[in-house]
């Protein structure tokens, strides 16, 4: 018998990213809106290419870019574009919130929650505003009350590798109840031994290249960089990577295995 896959999240902040990440095997994928701002909210056109493909896809709900601290005004834009993503079909959703004190805003996550839930949507990570809790343990606990399906977390490190120790006690702590997915710098030269460090059953990445943007952008106008785009050969190396562990079975190569 298999061992538990261990699964690859690829995150995309584009119609092109998204392509890519599919043709590299991504197992499921977080559709985004700039990442070089940590994510926000995509578009509806986004999110309409995005329920055409094989594999879950799970949409950022962020509203502004900054930290997690979001006002009432703030959680009616994230309601309106949770019921945006359950009509354009999508698996789920991501999301997080703060208290100005550093510890999870439950109420609000709950209503949030519980507002995806009569939209139809029964899937939710809770994003790296974890990252941001001032005791990930307790905040753990929330996660699991509040039935996220899973928690994204670098373990609190720059990169995921650093904050390794962390994660594998986050792993142990969630016994099972939660699924604790390692992001943040990961790359096909890690990926294999951050598994082996923090016993993860899941990796997330934006699999970007090492090659600068296409074009010069246009930073002088006021309007930013191009983005990095996602690689779909950074994608299949980390994906052979992990299927090479000794940990998983070998896969089709693409998305269609949905979990």
């Amino acid at each position: 018998m298999h061992a538990r896959p261990i699964l690859l999240e690829v995150c995309v902040d584009g119609a092109e990213g998204l392509e890519a990440a599919v043709a590299g095997g991504a197992d499921r994928v977080e559709l985004c809106a700039a990442l070089a701002l940590g994510g926000l909210t995509p578009s509806a056109g986004l999110m309409a290419i995005a329920a055409r493909v094989s594999c879950p896809v799970l949409a950022m709900i962020r509203p502004r870019p900054g930290d997690f601290v979001f006002s009432s005004a703030e959680e009616e834009v994230m309601r309106g574009d949770i019921a945006a993503v359950a009509r354009a079909g999508l698996s789920g959703i991501v999301l997080g919130a703060c208290l100005a004190d550093g510890r999870l805003d439950e109420a609000m996550l709950r209503r949030l929650l519980d507002h995806a839930r009569a939209c139809g949507l029964s899937r939710a990570t809770l994003h790296r505003a974890f990252d941001q809790a001032v005791d990930p343990d307790a905040a753990l606990e929330v996660a699991v009350g509040l039935g996220f399906e899973r928690i994204l977390t670098s373990g609190g490190g720059t990169t995921a590798w650093e904050g390794r120790e962390r994660l594998r006690r986050l792993a142990d702590r969630a016994g099972g109840r939660i699924s604790v997915m390692a992001g943040g710098g990961v790359s096909p030269l890690s990926a294999a031994a951050l598994v082996a460090a923090t016993g993860v059953k899941e990796i997330h990445g934006s699999c970007r290249s090492g090659d600068p943007p296409r074009g010069q952008g246009a930073r002088h106008a006021g309007f930013g960089d191009n983005p990095v785009p996602t690689d779909a050969a950074t994608v299949r190396a980390i994906r052979r990577v992990l299927d090479s562990a000794g940990r998983v079975a070998p896969t089709s190569g693409d998305c269609s295995r949905r979990k």
